[in-house]
This record gives structure tokens, sequence and C-alpha cells, in this order.
């Protein structure tokens, strides 16, 4: 590995870190140099070498305050965060509760939140530090039958950009990575809308399969965490990090391509009437 990409006495938090993207891009951290913490829900299954596990529930003020504290009172600095932890949920926007849409956004937007509002003030001592917020192209484009989902990664898009600019005097500095398809457990571990309605069962069936078919072919995890790397040590970094081919495509088209040329690409790519 280059020069560039060692990092030898830095601190790195990777939320999510049980599997997936987070899992792997712990592990690429390590192996980078850094000493990472990687949170979870509950206890991992099985440990990654070079990792130290620590609990965590993001959607609680006092668990992310206990696990952050035990972080500085073993190694004494944060550097890095990076924030993994989310979750997924399937279905058209009307079939969700507002509870199960406030669920969603208690990981995968206030999760985001509460974890950097606890590492600000230690990197604002430090006088440097960095905040990596997985994202996703759904935080780009429209993500029919995921309507959810894709707002809040809309919502981590605005935050970051915004939060990047306020901080940046301090040393600190924000940046995105938006996977597209990747192979992880996520889409198994989808979380069904609790309110199905039958007006959107046939296209909703669609879209299920479309992520069926999409997936055979979806980029490893550990292509993923190698756009994290570059996310984390790029001196002078970019706003937002397509990781994959296709992630890369997508965020092309979305800038250049017509509006009205887009709408009826992403219509027939989900198999919906034109």
């Amino acid at each position: 590995m280059s020069n560039d990409h060692r990092q030898q006495d830095g601190v790195a938090i990777v939320t999510g870190a049980s599997g997936g993207i987070g899992e792997a891009t712990a592990l690429a951290l390590a192996r980078a140099g850094y000493r990472v913490f990687g949170t979870c829900r509950k206890p991992p299954p099985s440990k990654s070498a070079g990792v130290e596990y620590l609990v965590c529930d993001v959607t609680s003020d006092a668990s992310v305050e206990a696990a952050f504290g035990e972080v500085l009172a073993k190694a004494g600095r944060i550097d890095l965060l990076v924030n993994n932890a989310g979750v997924g949920l399937m279905g058209g926007a009307e079939e969700s509760s507002i509870e199960q849409a406030k669920s969603l956004f208690a990981v995968n937007v206030f999760g985001v939140m509460r974890t950097t509002n606890a590492v600000l003030p230690v990197m604002r001592r430090q006088g440097r530090g960095r905040i990596v917020n997985i994202s996703s192209v759904m935080g780009l484009i429209p993500a029919p039958y995921m309507a959810l989902y894709a707002s809040s990664k809309h919502a981590v898009e605005g935050y970051s950009e915004s939060l990047d600019h306020e901080i940046r005097d301090a040393g600190v500095r924000v940046v995105l990575v938006e996977p597209a398809y990747t192979r992880t457990s996520f889409e198994s571990n989808l979380i069904q809308a609790d309110q199905p309605l039958d007006n959107y069962k046939s296209a909703r069936s669609n879209a299920e399969a479309v992520m069926r078919d999409v997936m055979k072919n979806a980029d490893s995890p550990e292509s993923v965490a190698q756009t994290v790397l570059k996310a984390c040590f790029a001196a002078n970094p970019r706003r937002r990090y397509a990781a994959g081919g296709f992630a890369r495509q997508v965020s092309l088209l979305r800038r250049f391509v017509p509006a009205a040329a887009f709408d009826k690409s992403l219509r027939k790519q989900l198999r919906l009437p034109a």
C-alpha cells in the first residue's frame, strides 16, 4: 500500500461493523495502519482481526456516549468516523406508517447526527478529523418502492454538505461515499412496509425482482471499502465519492442527462408503466 494510504497512529470508529461494507471498511482501515473500533448493536458472531468491537446502539444517546467515551479512554483521540450503520425499507411510500418512517430515520439520519455530535468536540480540540458518511446512489436519484430509504439518504446528503462548510475551519471535513447495489445482507434484511396496499402489489413485486436481478452483479463490500479509503486519505477530499462502476454511471447520468430522459430510463429499468 502506498504511503498516502498509511495512517500509523490514527484512531477510527466504524459504525455497523459486524458485516458488509462496515466490516470490510474496518478491516481495510486496520490494514492501512489505523487503530479501529467497530460498533454493532450486539456482539458479532465472529470478530475480525485488528478490529476492537464495541456494542453501540446509534439510536441511543447513552449508548453512543458510553461507546465513544470508551474509545477516548482507550485511545485518547478520534481521527476518523465512518458512519455506516443503517437499515433498508422496501415498499411504497404510502405503505409505511409514520412510526415506521420514524424508526428508519432514527437509525439512518438521527444516528448519523448523534455519532457526529459525539466526535465533533474531540476533533475540534485536535484541530483535525474526518467524518465519512455512507450514503447511496439513492441519495441522488428517485427510488420507487424504497422512497423512505431514499429520503433518509437524501437527508444525510444535505446534512453532510452543510456540516462540512460549518466545521471546515476547525480542520474537520465531512465526505460522502455513495455505493450502488452491494453484495451484503442488505437485501435479505430489508424491512417490509407495515401497511401494504393491494394497489402497489404488482409494481412492488417488480421492484423486488429488479433488485434480485441486479444483486447478481453487485459490487463487493471490499470494493466499496477501497472507495471509503480514498475518501479518508484524500488531502483535499471531494464532497462525494461514487463507489463502483454502476454508482459512477448513475451519478454522471443524473448530472448530464435531461430530466425527462432520465425519468423515462428509470421507469423502464424498474419495469414501471411508461
